[in-house]
């Protein structure tokens, strides 16, 4: 048996009705991990997310989600240059970890909302015409709103959040009907743990903004 055999083959051979595979394993708990450590704001994060890559785009090739599948490559070459950056911190400084947690400017959010309408249209487009997928609009949707969402993190923009529980309410029925079950509960914890980020972030935010002088004045 070849690796890939072994990671195709069944774990788990029947939960809720479907069959859970290794990789499929693998992909819940690197998955679980990487969100965690976004919403922890760990430099672990981007290796583990470049682990999960991997592992669900061989999952996304077996179940036909071809657009996940193109997406998770993608997340992996972006995962490196959120690590860079994260790192790197804020320009003019030595210490690690240190970019600060943002709003996206009304540019932004305009260009992200015009993205991932014409992206969602373009890609559905090509799975429409150029594959076998039975469900090209979802599957180009959670590929173009989560290229948003990944940019969004790697700039610490608050409002990813936002971004990846919209893409999760859309990806949990998606995988269910994939028959990937235990995908599908990976994703119901991703929504409950990107609920727990945007808080900690709000928080974290909250701490990283220094004290006015008028709010110094009203708390002697």
């Amino acid at each position: 048996m070849t690796l890939l055999d072994w990671m195709n083959s069944p774990a788990i051979p029947d939960l809720f009705g479907s069959p859970v595979s290794w990789i499929e394993i693998i992909g819940f708990v690197t998955g679980a991990a990487c969100v965690y450590g976004v919403a922890k704001q760990e430099l672990w994060n981007w290796p583990i997310g470049i682990l999960n890559n991997i592992a669900f785009t061989v999952l996304f090739l077996g179940a036909g989600l071809y657009g996940e599948a193109v997406l998770q490559v993608i997340f992996a070459v972006v995962a490196v240059y959120g690590w860079y950056n994260w790192i790197r911190g804020k320009a003019g400084t030595r210490s690690r970890n240190d970019l600060p947690i943002r709003d996206a400017g009304s540019k932004e959010i305009l260009l992200g909302l015009g993205v991932t309408a014409v992206g969602t249209a373009a890609v559905a487009m090509v799975l429409t015409h150029g594959t076998d997928s039975q469900v090209p609009w979802p599957d180009a949707f959670v590929l173009t709103a989560s290229l948003v969402a990944t940019y969004g993190q790697a700039r610490k923009i608050f409002q990813h959040w936002y971004v990846w529980i919209f893409i999760d309410v859309v990806s949990i029925p998606l995988y269910f009907s994939r028959g990937l079950t235990l995908t599908a509960l990976l994703y119901i914890g991703f929504l409950a743990l990107c609920v727990y980020g945007l808080i900690d972030w709000k928080r974290a935010r909250s701490a990283e903004t220094p004290a006015t002088p008028e709010a110094l004045t009203a708390g002697v």
